[in-house]
């Protein structure tokens, strides 16, 4: 049984009502046995972890009590344990939802969730988010070389979950390094894993802001051809005390778990980096806090390339005491911020020195520190649809999908490129095979990436060997070629970096209840509210929005945060409500069909509604978009309506948040 506590639910239910009225078993939506990517991470949010969050102190006390303390559209609906099963369904459901688009704006959704359940609150976070898109879509395009990293890491994220899945030496692995034994130590690892590698996967980018102005500084002289090397202008970072030095509380806490003083991050990275692989690879903890004060502040002395990963871990661990304090940080939130800080250049090129025959030392074992060894293969082998911003980049052939199977624990994946890239394809492989016939002397032709995983050795495989022990999970790679297909891209006029979805759902939330008094209320207030929601709910607003750009493009308007010269929409006319409002009830039928709502009525208020996953609206068993249009027209008027008109309000508490506004295309005078 996968969802326990709506199972029990189900079982009160069927009790109080005399036969069974649910809420329902969640479909999985994943063949059963595949091994698959996104049907071995689904199954892994599914089976694996059961009873994810539950708090059995709390539903003690309900019981106790004769209440619930669990929060649904409003608080106290549903038990606590039924609210985190419902915290799980959406993470499944984002999840299984985002590997079928692969879109930024629903990888937004993972990050959303992921806040929430496991670091509490996602506006406390939201700007170091917001800004690694924010720099990617504006700043990107100047550099010479550069590629999405956002979405990039939901894909690193649910590669990590499908190798744990279908992987038992990895899993045996992490248990045995993180010391689960026992009863329940399956159920324990799982959540443990869950939440860390959510948290190394999901954040290892975060610090690309720094490294962007570095790289735009590089590319200003690379466009002539220049080459990094002595003499070339170059950005470099001083006074990061502000980022690294550690207050009292913090040294306190850090001296409770590790036993030692650290006056600063470089100092903590370097003792947990020592102790786990100093031994093995030769290098002291003073060498390691010199390499780290270098990183940042003398990138000359590092081929002349700044390290996003030293401040994606010097970053994240601020924002980790800001948001659970320093009393919750754990010896596994350092080991999450190690990894990542070893995943970009310091383990390859100050540790191991993969790319040297003299220097290079043994790939990393998953035993030596399982979330960056897991860290490291996934980041290579992701390279798959990602949106290329940079100059040479974009010219560039790179995979557009990827098909993998995890079976028996190995790793078997196939890259696949557009096939109208054809010409170049075959104009690279008659070059190398003249090369090869003329003696394989000088630098070989390439053709990034495709080259990398068809010629020769294999570089692509062969560096990721190099740089992991990949013993465990035996890897195999090819490259295929089929038509492009971009329908699930989603791609509509409007857009605004996703970076205003959060603002735009919580305008949505607030709609019924500020109708006709929108100046009585201001943004705090509506975040607040906003904020009270359950998971469930706030997810529901942010899909509402990002439904927008489709209905918005279909009544001839658009939205953006950019200024653009066109008529700003302050109201809907009756034929844009008739447009959008069975859009939007097709959306909400899918959504609750989506997160296992069922069709009834015998619901007398909105808690026995919430505690049965049941309402009057939505329908039951397969159906198509004509099915759900006729079950529309078959609503009462005021039904009907309900959705859309409320929309005015909407537009009214926008202009609260700064940016996004609705713009039409056409003007109504013209």
């Amino acid at each position: 049984m996968a969802y326990n506590a709506l199972e029990s639910m189900r079982l009160s239910n069927k009790e109080k009502y005399g036969k069974d009225m649910g809420p329902k078993q969640p479909a999985a939506n994943y063949e059963k046995d595949a091994c698959d990517l996104k049907s071995a991470a689904l199954r892994f949010l599914h089976e694996r972890c059961e009873d994810l969050r539950f708090d059995e102190e709390m539903a003690l006390q309900e019981k106790q009590n004769n209440m619930f303390l669990g929060d649904s559209i409003k608080p106290g609906q549903i038990p606590y344990n039924m609210e985190m099963d419902i915290d799980r369904l959406c993470l499944e459901r984002e999840l299984e939802r985002f590997i079928d688009s692969g879109t930024t704006e629903d990888a937004f959704n993972i990050y959303y969730c992921f806040l929430e359940m496991f670091l509490g609150n996602y506006d406390k976070s939201r700007e170091m988010i917001e800004l690694l898109s924010e720099f990617e879509q504006n700043g990107s395009s100047l550099l010479m070389k550069h590629r999405d990293h956002y979405s990039h890491s939901i894909y690193v994220f649910a590669l990590g979950l499908a190798i744990y899945e279908t992987n038992k030496d990895y899993r045996d692995t992490f248990a045995k390094f993180y010391g689960f034994t026992g009863n329940d130590s399956e159920k324990k690892a799982a959540h443990c894993f869950l939440e860390y590698w959510g948290l190394t996967s999901l954040f290892h980018d975060i610090g690309y802001p720094f490294e962007l102005p570095f790289e735009q500084v590089m590319s200003y002289f690379e466009v002539n051809k220049a080459e990094r090397n002595k003499g070339i202008v170059y950005v470099a970072y001083h006074d990061l005390e502000t980022l690294t030095k550690l207050s009292d509380e913090v040294k306190a806490h850090f001296k409770k778990l590790y036993g030692r003083d650290f006056d600063n991050t470089n100092e903590l990275f370097s003792f947990d980096l020592t102790a786990k692989m100093g031994e093995a690879y030769n290098f002291t903890e003073e060498y390691m806090t010199d390499v780290l004060v270098r990183k940042p502040t003398k990138p000359d002395e590092f081929g002349y390339f700044m390290d996003h990963a030293w401040f994606s871990a010097t970053r994240l661990l601020s924002e980790i005491i800001m948001t659970i304090g320093i009393e919750s940080v754990t010896k596994k939130h350092i080991d999450a911020l190690s990894s990542i800080i070893l995943h970009n250049s310091l383990y390859k090129f100050a540790i191991a020195f993969y790319k040297s025959d003299s220097k290079r030392k043994a790939p990393l074992d998953a035993s030596v520190h399982p979330l960056a060894w897991l860290l490291m293969i996934c980041d290579e082998l992701q390279c798959w649809d990602r949106t290329a911003y940079g100059r040479n980049s974009r010219t560039e052939l790179h995979p557009m999908a990827a098909d993998f199977d995890f079976s028996n624990g190995s790793i078997d994946a196939v890259y696949y490129y557009d096939i109208e890239e054809k010409d170049k394809i075959d104009e690279f492989t008659q070059k190398y095979n003249a090369w090869v016939a003329a003696g394989s002397n000088g630098k070989a032709p390439r053709l990034k990436a495709y080259s990398d995983m068809v010629v020769g050795s294999q570089p692509f495989v062969t560096d990721i060997e190099k740089i992991v022990n990949t013993s465990i999970c035996p890897l195999t790679v090819k490259a295929s070629m089929k038509k492009a297909d971009r329908r699930g891209k989603h791609m509509y006029i409007s857009e605004s970096g996703f970076l205003h979805i959060y603002d735009f759902a919580v305008a949505l939330n607030a709609r019924y209840k500020w109708q006709g008094k929108e100046m009585e209320v201001d943004a705090e207030q509506l975040l607040d509210e906003f904020d009270e929601l359950s998971l469930e709910y706030k997810l529901a607003n942010i899909n509402q929005a990002k439904s927008f750009d489709d209905y918005l493009g279909c009544v001839g308007c658009f939205y953006t945060d950019r200024p653009v010269d066109y008529p700003m929409l302050t109201k809907f006319t009756p034929e844009q409500v008739d447009i959008i409002a069975p859009l939007e009830h097709g959306r909400w039928v899918k959504d609750h069909r989506l997160y296992g709502w069922t069709y009834g009525d015998v619901y007398e208020n909105s808690d026995e509604r919430e505690r049965l996953r049941m309402h009057k609206y939505t329908m039951d068993g397969d159906v198509t978009d004509e099915m759900i249009e006729e079950h529309y027209l078959a609503l009462p008027y005021d039904e009907q309506g309900k959705d859309i008109l409320p929309f005015e309000t909407m537009l009214k508490l926008i202009k609260k948040f700064e940016g996004l506004r609705i713009y039409k295309i056409e003007d109504d005078e013209e």
